[in-house]
């Protein structure tokens, strides 16, 4: 079995502001970062997208997988059983229902646990995350992040 080991992390600035994701996956002698910027998006998006962009480029199926992320949105839906319950109701009055829809496809894929850790605390790997997603935010040229204006534009019309 594939053995994965994912530190991921989320900004933005401005909440909502324009963000990004940082990513790092560890298997064996292998490393990959992944990093990407948003226009108008949410802290939560960002943290939320790094874990699905980290399960979404694993090439095997039912690998074992630890993300570490300081996002307790992340952490304790997963962790905590709520995301079952708001998969449940369909994601009726939660938010990011389309990452989170998203999210489900690749984490039933794979053995995946989730450990919280403490952001700004020193851990090497989640620093670079961090970095790599602040960094991300202030590029030039930043992609949409359509379910965020989606919704936006879904509430103005109701």
């Amino acid at each position: 079995m594939t053995e994965i080991t994912v530190y991921t992390d989320g900004a933005a600035r401005g909440n909502p502001g324009n963000g990004g994701y940082g990513v790092v996956m560890i298997s064996g002698k292998y490393r990959k970062e992944i990093s990407q910027g948003f226009a108008c998006t949410t802290n939560n998006r960002m943290e939320l997208l790094a874990v699905i962009v980290a399960l979404e480029n694993i090439k095997s199926e039912n690998a074992s997988v630890t993300v570490y992320s300081d996002s307790k949105y992340v952490v304790d839906a997963v962790n905590e059983g709520w995301l079952k319950s708001w998969e449940r109701t369909y994601f009726k009055n939660r938010k990011n229902p389309d990452l989170w829809t998203r999210f489900l496809k690749s984490y039933k894929r794979h053995k995946v646990k989730f450990v919280w850790v403490k952001g700004h605390a020193g851990n090497q790997l989640n620093e670079l995350c961090d970095k790599m997603a602040v960094e991300a935010s202030m590029q030039a040229s930043l992609q949409k992040d359509e379910g965020y204006i989606g919704s936006i534009e879904n509430k103005t019309l109701l």
